[in-house]
């Protein structure tokens, strides 16, 4: 009996990972949520991470670097759609958002689709070539699907990030101005 290859390994460790990110993802993608003061620079700087590592991993296949780009741009571009439908609610408790969920929830599945579909070529359909996470992550469509939902969510949180300093700052200016008007 020969044993499991590395990489079935590794991906076997990862997939409760995985499961729980596409869990944690699908209900942020709608319903109300008070927003973070930490999560919006933890996301930006993991995504700017992956993006950055995908790009380099890439370097070498300028069609795929283009491809992972203009995903990237349309996903952005999905994002200030979703903007502009996302509700905002600044209340004494707390800053709070209601995302349009279905843009966020499409990606999502999409995403997952292609990463299923992919699992499935790689582990079931194409055993006698195992291929690496290296090659998985050099797929066009793959790189696509990442590339939309990245952009997405890197711009999404980019545009709750800036919503949160208006917000603040006005807050500040206000306060201010009682302090003046006190005095």
């Amino acid at each position: 009996m020969t044993p499991p290859a590395t990489s079935t390994i590794a991906t076997l460790a990862l997939l409760p990972l995985l499961a729980w990110r596409i869990y944690v993802r699908f209900r942020r993608a709608s319903g109300r949520q008070r927003l973070s003061r930490y999560r919006g620079p933890i996301t930006l700087t993991l995504y700017a991470l992956l993006i950055g590592a995908i790009a380099r991993a890439n370097l070498h296949a300028p069609l795929h670097l283009l491809a992972f780009a203009a995903a990237l741009a349309a996903g952005a571009g999905l994002a200030a759609f979703a903007l502009g439908r996302t509700q905002f609610e600044p209340t004494p408790t707390g800053l709070y958002y209601t995302p349009h969920g279905p843009i966020g929830i499409s990606l999502a599945v999409l995403f997952v689709a292609r990463l299923a579909y992919r699992f499935i070529e790689v582990y079931a359909i194409d055993t006698a070539a195992q291929r690496s996470f290296a090659e998985f992550a050099h797929s066009p469509l793959t790189l696509g699907a990442f590339g939309l939902m990245a952009g997405y969510y890197a711009w999404y949180m980019l545009g709750l990030v800036r919503w949160r300093h208006r917000v603040l700052r006005a807050k500040r200016e206000r306060e201010r101005e009682a302090q003046r008007g006190g005095d």
